[in-house]
């Protein structure tokens, strides 16, 4: 075990992070923009399966950077994510970043249509055409998304889908793999949940919001 380390500021202590996750993952297969969400889901979880676990549509970073540079609406699955989400970084002001699980419309949406809350959710997420959707925690809110897509009603520029648990998260995983019609973000297996969803979301934001390198563009 490493010695204790005393007295470090917030932003050392995720430098000091970052350095290990980065020294601890050795080379890896994923692009550079693709890196920079693999080291903050791990900063989050302390979880290195996902360098493994891992899977990104190849237009998945791409897509989230540009939907949030157009202030498309980010719609999450929870009240938890949206907390978690960063939304003063995002580039421009008055972006929706919410949750419609657990709302009256979303209850009476759901009794409606005699489905569970998470599904009506989507329902509602597609009402709101979000350019985002992301998914911590529930396999049916996933599933209904792939549902919506394949009936062509909303086609969100990125999904980020990481149910977790032991009843159907891995399988809508699986069937997000095969069934997407978007480029999307996710992770095989039972792992998962909030913390990776938001993870994933305010990794992108930030590389939406990071200066060009100077030279990279240009005539």
């Amino acid at each position: 075990m490493s010695p204790l380390i005393k007295g470090l500021t917030g932003p050392e202590i995720e430098r000091l992070s970052m350095e290990i996750i980065e020294e601890e993952l050795g080379p890896t297969s994923f692009t550079e923009d693709e890196l920079q969400v693999v080291k903050r889901i791990i900063h989050a979880t302390a979880d290195f399966d996902f360098a493994k676990n891992l899977r990104f549509h190849p237009e998945a970073i791409e897509a989230g950077m540009e939907a949030v540079r157009q202030g498309r609406p980010i719609v999450a699955d929870t009240q938890m994510a949206v907390s978690g989400i960063s939304s003063r970084l995002l580039p421009r002001q008055g972006t929706i970043v919410t949750s419609p699980m657990g709302t009256p419309e979303c209850r009476s949406l759901a009794t409606e249509l005699g489905g569970t809350m998470a599904e009506a959710a989507m329902e509602l997420a597609a009402r709101m055409e979000a350019g985002v959707v992301v998914i911590g925690n529930a396999p049916t809110a996933l599933l209904k998304l792939l549902d919506l897509m394949e009936e062509g009603n909303f086609l969100p520029q990125l999904v980020i889908g990481v149910p977790v648990g032991f009843v159907n998260a891995a399988e809508s995983k699986e069937e997000l793999l095969k069934r997407s019609r978007v480029p999307f973000i996710t992770c095989v297996g039972r792992k998962g949940g909030t913390p990776v969803a938001v993870a994933a979301i305010n990794a992108i934001i930030r590389l939406a919001i990071k200066p060009p390198v100077s030279g990279s563009t240009g005539s």
